[in-house]
This record gives structure tokens, C-alpha cells and sequence, in this order.
């Protein structure tokens, strides 16, 4: 192993799954406190979710926040083209779109997108939210 392999080292990798787990939890604070210490916040994962992609998946707003207002990048797509804002619309989470959006995600970003994803199971009241009727 040599040093320009750093995601091969076993400690950079185990680090990575505890902050990845930390954000699947919510932890606003941990993950704020990696981040703030040099975890990048657009930080992926194997499938290429992200932090925010994790946190918002599983419904923490507050640790979506602290992730976007450190810079995570709220179109974030992962390997199979899903944003974090589309992935909200789909398991119902209203804070975290809120968040999402006033964080800057676009509706119309991502396969499908979050306009798409509302319009597949007829979220009329996110449409009219995203601006697309």
C-alpha cells in the first residue's frame, strides 16, 4: 500500500463506514464534527450514496442541514442517479425535503426526479411545491 492509495488503508475505510452510519442515524453533531475535521461532506459510499443521500433517506433534517451548510452538494446523484431530494419524496419525509430545498436541491435533478417521483405516486401538494403542476 502506498501513500496515493489512501481508500485502500483499513483505518480511512472504517472511518468512512462510521460516518456513514452516523449519518444514516441522524447524528447532526458526529457528522458535523467529521466534517468540520476533513471528512469531505460529499463523501460517497460504494453505491454512491452520499452523507446527505444517507441522512436524507432515513429522515434526519437536522443532519442534512448541518451537511449542506458545510458544503455537501444537495443534487448529489448516486450510482443510480437518485438525488437525496428525490429519495425524501419517496419515503415521505416533508421536513427533510423542506430542507433539501431551502438547502438549494433541485426538483428537476436525477432519474428519476423528485418532480417524477411525486408525480408516480400522485403527491399533488409536492408538485404544486417543486412548481411543477
Amino acid at each position: 500500500m502506498t501513500a496515493d492509495e489512501p481508500a485502500h488503508d483499513p483505518e480511512v475505510l472504517k472511518l468512512a463506514a462510521k460516518v456513514f452510519e452516523l449519518a444514516r442515524q441522524g447524528d447532526r453533531d458526529a457528522v458535523s464534527a467529521y466534517v468540520d475535521a476533513g471528512v469531505p461532506p460529499n463523501l460517497t459510499n460504494d453505491r454512491g450514496d452520499s452523507l446527505v443521500m444517507l441522512a436524507a433517506y432515513h429522515g434526519h433534517a437536522d443532519a442534512v442541514r448541518a451537511l449542506l451548510e458545510r458544503g455537501a452538494d444537495p443534487d448529489r446523484s448516486n450510482d443510480r442517479g437518485q438525488t437525496p431530494l428525490a429519495g425524501a419524496v419517496f419515503k415521505g419525509e416533508k421536513e427533510v425535503i423542506r430542507a433539501l430545498l431551502d438547502g438549494g436541491a433541485d426538483p428537476a435533478a436525477g432519474t428519476p426526479s423528485a418532480i417524477d417521483t411525486a408525480r408516480m405516486f400522485g403527491k399533488d401538494e409536492l408538485l404544486e411545491l417543486f412548481g411543477a403542476q
